[in-house]
């Protein structure tokens, strides 16, 4: 594939996520993908691998949070592509907001979606996620 097929694969990823397009997210993605978000006491944080590993981390995010994805740049190089966006949104747990500058670095084989590694802003989502008022998260 070439460079410009791989980001129009990662923005049509983007579009079905923007219409929550379960079925279209799952055509966009290898059998064996692996999508990692750093963190941990944090519903969302962790590894998951497989369509049924990105079922249960878009169902735990459906449970967990509202929000709109920003995609605002495209870098790619070869089978890599990196996007630079923003996201908002709320903590249902706590219907806190907050705001996320995020980078996706994805990589794409033959025309799917191999693996997602995702780099949020941890600390905004920490904030929004906490209970307790009476201090810094």
């Amino acid at each position: 594939m070439s460079t410009t097929e791989n980001v129009q694969t990662v923005k049509d990823f983007f579009a079905a996520i923007g219409r929550s397009d379960r079925e279209g997210l799952l055509g966009l993605a290898a059998e064996d993908i692996e999508w990692i978000i750093p963190g941990k006491d944090w519903p969302l944080a962790g590894t998951r691998r497989g369509h049924a590993g990105l079922i249960d981390l878009l169902e735990t995010a459906s449970r967990s949070i509202e929000t709109s994805v920003q995609p605002q740049e495209f870098i790619a190089q070869g089978d890599r592509v990196l996007v630079v966006g923003f996201a908002t949104g709320t903590v249902k747990a706590t219907n806190r907001t907050f705001e996320d500058n995020w980078i996706f670095a994805i990589t794409v084989r033959d025309g799917k979606l191999k693996s997602i590694r995702e780099y949020i802003d941890t600390q905004a989502l920490a904030r929004a996620s906490q209970t307790d008022m009476s201090g810094p998260a």
